[in-house]
């Protein structure tokens, strides 16, 4: 059981946190640089915080060298992906 997720992740921000959903993307800001792959290790890590998964069932698919990435999280079911990220924007 796996679910495919689109982000949009804005690198150097404030702070880290889920900014909400663009159409079928979920927005993500992370205080991380976009080099060496530091961004993308503080989107997995926000991600598995906020749906209280482990770092390691969350892997990206695609877009490691771009702002728009997908990423496959292990564990979940979308409803339940959903139901997560929903009480973690509030």
């Amino acid at each position: 059981m796996s679910v495919t997720l689109s982000l949009k992740v804005v690198p150097g921000a404030s702070r880290n946190h889920i900014a909400g959903w663009l159409d079928t993307r979920l927005k993500l800001r992370v205080t991380a640089a976009p080099e060496k792959g530091k961004a993308n290790k503080a989107v997995i890590r926000l991600l598995a915080a906020a749906l209280g998964l482990p770092d390691s069932s969350i892997s990206l698919v695609s877009g490691s060298n771009s702002v728009i990435k997908t990423v496959r999280i292990a564990g979940l079911t979308e409803a339940e992906v959903m139901a997560r990220l929903d009480g973690a924007n509030r």
